[in-house]
């Protein structure tokens, strides 16, 4: 994506994760309106990156964490392989048999719904587990999550995800690298709320973890 507006701001408590990126403008997710897209493509893809969050990440945890799997939503499947490998290596218990962590992530399916199979639901029942995702705006995504989590049969240990606009969902703290307080300005609306859209500003593209498309 080729983004004249990108502007770049650094982890205000993480001075070693690489900035993220952001555009400013009128956006639409499926659960509001942002003025911020927040470009996570290179920190989910690059590997350089991606090992520099799951390390920050692993920092959040406390080492009397259990952690058999970890979860990984909206593509962070190469956070999440890195945050494995961090956990293991710092002497986080598992109680897995090969004393390694499971590295998973459930299917979409229609209405958004995820779904385990029937040969990865042994890698979530009853297993100590870690939801990692790229960003929270409302939380409803990580109230899926845990939901799907829940009907497997898993005990979530914790949440973890590179951007949140939420401190908490449910109760459950968010471990996070980037807040709203990183990104000068970012606000989140209900779409009845919008200013953009009572101004008649036109929403220029929908987005959501996975990316960015203009309308």
């Amino acid at each position: 994506m080729h983004e004249s507006r990108i502007i770049k701001f650094p982890s205000g408590k993480h001075s070693s994760v690489v900035p993220i990126k952001a555009i400013p403008g009128h956006f639409a997710t499926n659960h509001s309106h942002i003025n911020y897209y927040i470009d996570l493509t290179t920190i989910k893809a690059r590997q350089s990156e991606a090992a520099q969050c799951a390390h920050a990440l692993a920092q959040q945890y406390m080492h009397d964490t259990i952690v058999d799997t970890i979860v990984c939503l909206d593509g962070t499947d190469v956070i999440g392989a890195f945050l494995a490998q961090e956990l293991t290596a710092a002497g986080f218990m598992s109680r897995n048999a090969h004393k390694t962590i499971y590295v998973i992530q459930p299917e979409y399916i229609t209405s958004s719904q995820l779904l385990f199979r029937e040969n990865v639901e042994p890698m979530v029942k009853d297993k100590n587990i870690i939801l990692l995702m790229a960003s929270v705006t409302t939380g409803v995504s990580v109230r899926k999550g845990t939901e799907c989590i829940e009907y497997y049969g898993g005990i979530l240990q914790g949440v973890s995800t590179i951007f949140s606009a939420v401190k908490e969902v449910d109760g459950m703290h968010i471990n996070t690298l980037f807040t709203p307080d990183d990104i000068a300005g970012y606000a989140s609306y209900e779409r009845k709320d919008c200013p953009f859209c009572k101004k008649g500003i036109p929403v220029e593209a929908l987005v959501n973890s996975f990316g960015y498309s203009k309308i």
